[in-house]
């Protein structure tokens, strides 16, 4: 099933994404939050055309994000790969959804993309084995980890760089039934593409990084992920487009925007 956030002018709503029988994409419209109660439609449908789509979730509590977990990611930086996963944090206001702008912040001159597979957290876990992973994940969605890169060096911790407001977009929505071990991870810049490589590639696989972050933090309903970014990142600009396309989910297009 694949969960979209929406907005048709009024709150946010939640709808299950498919197609009516002229196949046209529609929304069919959920009962309150699928976080926090089971899947039950509401009867309504409204055509995708005719709604604006959010981020698919807003983290209640954290975005925990994964560095250097591609082996060429960390060789293009000049970064050795770590023995175990490198996490870092970033605020729930750094979200954004789909065709929100991603604002360049004044204080970097340097900003890049990161493509990535984010995992969102449907349960509760902590100290969790491996073997129960699939357990607690509701889903996957595609993110761009955008990052101040001259930041991210000059200060010696990444939360600045990481973390500043518009910093992940999210979207276009969640899938909840998806194999993350195979997927394809692109990123295009007004339609060239910069970034191309498999899940399979990751040092630390999906389950590896559930595990293993639960036994740090305790995971929330909400909570997302963030996987790492495989090779090809580099600068944007304002004026860019950025899509990130993942196989079996879909694609998250921003542009990129200066701060006034």
């Amino acid at each position: 099933m694949r969960i979209a956030r929406f907005t048709t002018g009024d709150d946010p709503r939640f709808g299950a994404v498919g197609e009516d029988t002229d196949g046209q994409t529609v929304l069919a419209v959920l009962e309150g939050d699928p976080l926090y109660k089971p899947v039950q439609l509401t009867g309504e449908k409204l055509a995708l055309d005719d709604v604006r789509l959010l981020a698919p979730v807003i983290p209640r509590s954290k975005v925990i994000g994964v560095g250097r977990n591609y082996v060429e990611h960390a060789s293009e930086l000049g970064n050795d790969v770590p023995e175990q996963p490198l996490l870092f944090l970033k605020p729930n206001t750094s979200v954004i959804g789909p065709d929100d702008p991603i604002v360049l912040p004044s204080f970097s001159n340097d900003v890049h993309h990161e493509a990535e597979l984010a995992v969102v957290i449907g349960r509760i876990a902590k100290d969790l084995p491996k073997e129960r992973v699939a357990d607690v994940i509701l889903g996957y969605t595609c993110a761009n980890d955008v990052t101040a890169r001259d930041v991210q060096r000059s200060d010696n911790q990444w939360a600045r760089a990481k973390g500043f407001d518009s910093s992940c977009p999210l979207g276009p929505w969640i899938e909840t039934d998806l194999d993350p071990s195979e997927l394809t991870v692109r990123c295009t810049v007004n339609g060239e593409q910069r970034q191309s490589g498999r899940t399979s590639q990751m040092v630390f696989d999906v389950p590896s990084l559930v595990s293993y972050i639960s036994h740090a933090f305790t995971l929330l309903p909400g909570d997302v992920i963030l996987t790492g970014t495989p090779a090809g990142v580099g600068p944007v600009q304002a004026g860019d487009h950025v899509v990130v396309s993942i196989g079996g989910i879909g694609v998250l297009s921003n542009r990129v925007v200066a701060d006034d």
